[in-house]
């Protein structure tokens, strides 16, 4: 046992034995005394984050399991403050002579060393642990999960559903994943938090084929929280609706070019305020000076009818987190109101670096990645519309039913596919249409948002950023754009 105040003399020999199984607060005090090296040597700040993963993913092709990987890893990502300077060093090695190697090599990158001869290096008091996995029984989550048979029987069985219902089908593909992650974060500011998510993702691509026609469909859906999430997932409604989109858009005219009047449905619409605009929202844009929106807070940036949320709170949804991986609560954060630009996404170092509040949202792929300002569950709120109201406002435009794949450049320019459209004329769908490409740039597209009806719908998404690729939720209810460049013939 380590005294409680430690001479630097000491440090060549101190050591502890840390807790292999589990990461809990039987970690606090080899992570005090880390902390407590730390300032001694300088440092303004410092965090670690400590981390265990059990993933596993698993893939069917037509009638046959073509790719079942699992992955397990742990480790750790030490990040050292002095002043607005920062660097972040990880390691696989949780040892506490690792952890403190790695704590060394991310002073010396600040210039800092360890105190020398009969310095004192007093521990840091961290606070009681916060378990959010203890309290709300996560433990077990793993041990409940789906066995790997289990999911590739259920996968085979989903395919099969899919061939009943899928014309001129070409390729069938049902694939699932589970990532099972356990964190654990401290920090000198007394930050001594614990979590376990659990994030699953189970989906349908299906590619058809009749002569020149061709077409491909995919849909996909997640969840957090919930071991029995591939038990419960209803294969059989999703199939039927891949199919019968992919049925309409394999025969479906290709749209001509030009300015139109867009309706976006609910659910992954949501897609392009995400890449479009949340995006230009986070801090990491501030510090680069990337964004229109920077100096913009408290102005307004889009139509007065929008009103967009960023939060971490909806039960179940893919952005959903207890606390953020820099071991802050989760929050609700107001984003813009009746188009009024109110807060930003701000991690701990863009609240240093820009002044904006923390806001719950430092997220990072794993340990390899320093924590960064992103996106959680965001979307636009209900409007005062019906559908109906919506659709009756149109001459004629394009419904755009179901979202592709898109790029976003670094201010907001953005172009994306539309996978599933239909022309709208007087009000009503009239024939489907394919090779649909919505361009235009954030700051346009966020004033011509000018309807939102009241059907909220979220849906699962991934976003990558400078902290790797992270679960988020994207959404809005039925939206119309007044005016869009569409790319097609």
């Amino acid at each position: 046992m380590a005294p409680t105040l430690l001479l630097s003399q000491d440090l060549p020999s101190l050591n502890y034995t840390t807790p292999g199984d589990r990461l809990d607060g039987r970690w606090q005090e080899s992570l005090s005394t880390l902390l407590g090296l730390g300032r001694a040597a300088g440092a303004d700040f410092v965090e670690f984050f400590l981390e265990k993963v059990n993933y596993v993913s698993c893939l069917a092709e037509d009638d046959a399991i073509t790719s079942l990987t699992p992955r397990l890893s742990s480790g750790c990502g030490v990040r050292v403050y002095k002043g607005k300077g920062d660097c972040y060093v990880s390691t696989n090695d949780l040892s506490f002579n690792g952890l403190r190697t790695a704590l060394e090599k991310g002073l010396s990158i600040l210039g800092l060393t360890l105190p020398a001869g009969q310095s004192f290096v007093p521990e840091l008091n961290l606070e009681m642990l916060r378990d959010y996995a203890g309290a709300k029984e996560k433990d077990q989550w793993l041990h409940r999960c789906s066995p790997m048979q289990e999911m590739s029987d259920i996968l085979l069985g989903a395919n099969q559903k899919l061939d009943r219902y899928a014309s001129h089908a070409q390729s069938r593909r049902a694939a699932y994943f589970r990532d099972w992650q356990e964190v654990l974060v401290a920090a000198s500011d007394g930050t001594f938090a614990r979590d376990i998510r659990l994030t699953q993702s189970v989906g349908f691509s299906l590619f058809c084929a009749d002569g020149e026609h061709r077409t491909s469909m995919s849909k996909r859906s997640g969840d957090t929280s919930n071991p029995d999430y591939l038990r419960t997932w209803d294969a059989e409604t999703a199939a039927q609706e891949v199919a019968e989109s992919a049925g309409k858009m394999l025969y479906a005219d290709y749209v001509e070019s030009g300015n139109y009047p867009i309706i976006m449905a609910n659910q992954f619409g949501g897609v392009i305020f995400h890449e479009a605009c949340g995006h230009l929202l986070e801090t990491t844009q501030i510090e680069h000076k990337t964004t229109p929106f920077l100096d913009k807070k408290g102005e307004k940036i889009a139509h007065e009818n929008l009103t967009a949320w960023d939060e971490g709170l909806t039960d179940k949804a893919f952005g959903t987190i207890d606390m953020d991986d820099e071991g802050m609560p989760t929050q609700r954060t107001l984003l813009i109101e009746n188009g009024i630009l109110k807060n930003f996404i701000a991690d701990r170092t863009g609240s240093i670096r820009t002044g904006h509040p923390r806001t719950g949202s430092g997220r990072r792929q794993s340990y390899a990645y320093a924590a960064a300002s992103r996106m959680r569950n965001t979307y636009i709120a209900p409007g005062n519309y019906s559908v109906d109201d919506i659709f009756n406002s149109v001459e004629k435009g394009i419904y755009c039913k179901q979202m592709g794949g898109g790029s976003v450049g670094a201010t907001g320019e953005f172009n994306f596919a539309v996978s599933e459209a239909y022309l709208v004329e007087n009000g009503k769908l009239t024939k489907p249409l394919k090779g649909a490409t919505l361009i235009g740039t954030a700051t346009e597209i966020m004033n011509k948002i000018s309807m939102s009806s009241q059907d909220l719908g979220l849906a699962a998404g991934f976003c990558g950023s400078v902290s790797g690729s992270v679960y988020v939720t994207v959404g809005q209810p039925h939206i119309k754009v007044d005016g869009i460049t569409v790319g097609g013939r």
